[in-house]
């Protein structure tokens, strides 16, 4: 594999500017703070094809949905997150030649971030006939106070004298890439300074749906000993020019503090007054908010790091993925998700897919505390009534979770996927069955889960429809996880996940409903009871396997190793319609329902399941690896396990599906740490009860973990001879491992049982 960057534990560095792959480094070294992020865009001008991009949590637009021919039931509008302000841009001349590595020939360039404390540094020497400098420019978003973000950069004359000119800017001229094509969404309010701080306050145009519109202040202001220049006010920009001269050994910086703040919390009126006093009341400098930045990242760490020996490439990739969801989500704000794409990027409109609920839940369970996921929880229990919305928008009752939101509302334009893939419903369903199971938050369950849960159950109930001639129940004209088909009948998962959803309602209904607001008539709860009963589910016995939907053996089957390797992706080099004729299956389907439900099968049938479909598997979404490393884990195929994690370890570091420089695959990012913890480490919480039967991979020498779990933090270390389980605090509690139950008041040691390879 071709690196683009070194491997390095902690660092993502090169010493190359890619200026082919300019987009990808930019997406590589994207950063965050769950409050906003940004690509990895220089500070200076490019000029060079690259993709600039800043954007804000929760800050959005509703596009109007273009179709040729309008379906009953389309959305309105489609959101989109909208690229904002530009807020490290500074023009930086010498000897009146502005700087600009897209044309410029850079010398000993070096581009790194550190993903202990979130700090994205570059350095290069710039050199003409006569002058060599040293440039070094430094920035992070600070976690500690999200708002903020600090920019220094530093020059040093090498040889010669220099006129260095720096214009520091905050630039709301911008645009976005993705479907919006290069339409302005931003329109100028106020700009100016105040004393030295400068401000700009943007608003997104006006819409024709009655979604608010946003308002965005960013306010700057600048540490330095260079001599103070002209400070300049356009519409929808603010700058200030600082200019010096330098002989050679000299060296000056200019470090740029940022305040951002947006009418999600500052009503606009008060924004440019909040921003400007905050800046001017804070006296602290790079440094000392570094200093601070690098200790809160160290307490994320502490809880959070898995550490692995042997193989710098795969920790590498676990940290990266850690580090860039925790840019991206930390839970402080329960008003947000988790988008695929985070501050990385405009793909997928930078909003909430049924992503976080099926991969992201389990992740924050065990790396953060209670509340981090239950905040998740409520961001769909607030949104229940648009969900209604969404489903008597198709004439039916209960609740329709959106494929696509910002509100609750759909916001997707396309049929296929919008309304057909209806499964996600049963994600948003799991996802409390998950949190009750793991923390044993029953309160939850008979409150506001029982509420979400009895509004998705009536959904299934309605979509349904009752075969007479099969005497069976079934569920037409949907597509399933694996997205390369669509319009189908009867998708197994489908199918599991809807009645499961039925059952798992009854069942607590029926234990809580004397705690509960929730009513369910009886005659609901007999015609649910009828649906599990007699559901049908596509089934072959000759093959002795779960049948994708109705006519999938009907298809030519063949594995992806009949494919040449110039067709894949397949998604960018096959029409659709081939692509939808063909067998071959984007993201686990079958097996993520067996994924979800492991304890309901035998090994035997995980084991003919999967090596029938995964086969034919091509893994072109980047939530099917994870998956597959699970179960194959759990079967005993280490060779394939470890293959899957490289891939979702290192999807984005080394583009597997070449499509990162649109952005980073964020919520797909949980397969890496699902991998390793549920994958090599076999932690299973089924029955709300934990266990482990862990192995190492034959090229590693050791790994190790946290997990939070049921208010106990436990540390599972995993060597060639021992697993060792701490527990660290909290009460005594009882587990399994390897199948043998035992009790953990301190630490468990046992050896290493070998993992029997299935052949």
């Amino acid at each position: 594999m071709n690196h683009l960057f070194e491997i390095d534990p902690w660092k993502i560095a090169t010493h190359q500017l890619e200026r082919s792959e300019r987009r990808l480094q930019e997406s590589l070294t994207s950063i965050g703070n769950g409050y906003m992020g940004m690509r990895g865009n220089f500070e200076e001008q490019y000029t060079g094809d690259h993709h600039q991009g800043t954007y804000l949590a929760g800050v959005w637009y509703p596009d109007k949905t273009r179709v040729g021919w309008w379906k009953n039931g389309y959305p309105d509008y489609f959101g989109k997150v909208i690229n904002a302000l530009n807020f490290i841009a500074m023009d930086i001349f010498v000897n009146g030649e502005a700087l600009d590595l897209g044309v410029q020939e850079p010398k000993d360039f070096y581009l790194e971030l550190d993903m202990k404390n979130g700090l994205l540094t570059r350095t290069f020497i710039f050199e003409n006939t006569d002058t060599s400098i040293e440039f070094r420019f430094e920035r992070f978003l600070s976690i500690v106070q999200q708002e903020l973000a600090v920019i220094r950069v530093t020059a040093t004359v090498l040889k010669g004298t220099a006129d260095i000119q720096i214009v520091s800017k905050i630039d709301g001229d911008v645009r976005n890439e993705d479907s919006n094509y290069d339409e302005m969404f931003w329109e100028a309010q106020q700009s100016g300074f105040e004393e030295t701080v400068g401000f700009l306050t943007t608003r997104t145009i006006p819409n024709a749906f009655g979604i608010e519109q946003f308002s965005v202040t960013a306010a700057m202001k600048h540490l330095t000993e260079i001599n103070t220049g002209i400070a300049e006010t356009e519409a929808l920009k603010v700058q200030q020019t600082f200019q010096t001269e330098l002989a050679a050994n000299e060296t000056i910086s200019l470090e740029k503090q940022v305040i951002v703040l947006t009418s999600r919390d500052v009503p606009e009126a008060e924004q440019q007054e909040k921003a400007c006093r905050i800046l001017e009341g804070s006296s602290k400098n790079f440094e000392e908010l570094l200093k601070e930045q690098t200790a809160a990242w160290g307490k994320r760490w502490a809880l959070a790091d898995v550490v692995i020996e042997g193989d710098d490439a795969a920790q590498q990739g676990i940290r990266f993925n850690l580090f860039q969801l925790f840019t991206t989500y930390y839970g402080e704000d329960e008003r947000l998700n988790i988008g695929p794409k985070g501050f990385t990027g405009e793909k997928y409109g930078g909003a909430t897919y049924w992503d976080t609920e099926a991969y992201a839940v389990p992740l924050y369970l065990a790396l953060a505390k209670p509340e981090v996921t239950k905040n998740l929880l409520k961001y769909r229990f607030n949104q229940l009534e648009q969900a209604k919305h969404n489903a008597r928008q198709q004439g039916l009752a209960g609740a329709l979770y959106p494929m696509v939101t910002f509100t609750g509302v759909e916001c997707h334009n396309e049929w296929e996927i919008t309304f057909e893939e209806i499964h996600r419903n049963g994600a948003i369903a799991y996802a409390i069955y998950n949190y009750v199971n793991y923390t044993g938050d029953n309160d939850y369950l008979k409150n506001e889960g029982l509420q979400v849960l009895t509004e998705i159950s009536r959904f299934w109930a309605d979509r349904v429809h009752y075969s007479k001639r099969a005497q069976k129940y079934m569920i037409h004209g949907v597509t399933g996880p694996n997205e390369y088909e669509n319009n189908i009948n009867n998708n197994w998962y489908t199918n599991t996940i809807a009645t499961w959803v039925l059952q798992y309602t009854l069942e607590n209904y029926q234990k809580y409903q004397e705690q509960t607001q929730v009513t369910i008539t009886p005659e609901e709860q007999a015609h649910w009871q009828d649906i599990i009963e007699n559901m049908y589910y596509p089934f072959d016995e000759e093959l002795g396997v779960f049948v994708q939907h109705d006519t999938f053996l009907d298809k030519d089957l063949m594995p992806r190793s009949a494919l040449s390797p110039n067709d894949l992706p397949l998604n960018q080099h096959w029409s659709w319609d081939r692509i939808l004729r063909s067998c071959f299956i984007k993201q686990a389907d079958v097996l993520q329902g067996i994924y979800f439900f492991g304890e309901r099968f035998s090994t035997a049938e995980k084991e003919r399941n999967f090596r029938f479909y995964e086969p034919m598997t091509v893994h072109e979404s980047s939530l099917s690896p994870s998956v597959h490393a699970i179960l194959a884990a759990e079967l005993g195929m280490e060779e394939k396990a470890v293959e899957m994690y490289q891939r979702t370890a290192r999807l984005d570091l080394d583009n597997y599906n070449n499509d990162t420089g649109d952005g980073l695959h964020i919520t797909s990012m949980t397969g890496s740490w699902l991998a390793i913890v549920q994958g090599f480490a076999q932690m299973k919480t089924a029955n709300e009860t934990l266990s482990f039967a862990p192995f190492l991979p034959s090229t590693w020498t050791n790994y190790a973990f946290h997990v939070n779990y049921r208010d106990r933090l436990i540390y599972v270390t995993v060597d060639q001879n021992n697993v060792r389980i701490e527990l660290i605090s909290g009460t005594e509690l009882p587990l399994t491992l390897y199948g043998n139950k035992m009790l953990l008041s301190d630490e468990l040691t046992v050896a290493m049982e070998k993992v029997n390879e299935h052949v």
